[in-house]
């Protein structure tokens, strides 16, 4: 599935113009969508993780014509997030998480077409991320 680039990095200029707190948001919603997840962060403030998610999500958009690049990265991601006890269902809660998010930050610009660019991304990001996790497992 080709992904609609000049789409997602529009949109994703546009939120974080409009929503500089889009990483915020997501983590609210995430908590009170899913509390039990809410522990496993832990290890770092929430603002160094709102800041981490943020670095890494203007990566992948910034990378989104370099697969080597993101398969490597996205890969070494899943299997580090193996340690954190990432569960493969848990792709599936951040995807309609981070979707949420976007959605919100958006406001009346997000667009059934949006949603579809973005799930169709965070579908190959997650992917990419489950197949190093199952690399590690494996190991």
């Amino acid at each position: 599935m080709p992904l609609q680039i000049d789409l997602l990095r529009s949109s994703f200029e546009f939120v974080i113009e409009k929503a500089p707190d889009l990483t915020t948001r997501f983590y609210a919603i995430l908590f009170a969508r899913y509390p039990a997840v809410q522990p496993m962060f832990g290890r770092n403030t929430p603002r160094a993780q709102q800041e981490m998610l943020g670095q890494a999500l203007g990566a992948v958009v910034e990378h989104l014509e370099d697969a080597p690049w993101l398969e490597a990265t996205l890969k070494g991601m899943g299997a580090k997030h193996v340690g954190y006890g990432v569960t493969d269902g848990m792709y599936a809660m951040v995807g309609e998480c981070l979707l949420a998010a976007l959605a919100d930050a958006a406001a009346e610009s997000w667009t059934k077409e949006l949603e579809t660019a973005w799930a169709d991304a965070y579908g190959a990001i997650a992917g990419l991320m489950q197949a190093g996790a199952a690399m590690a497992v494996a190991a």
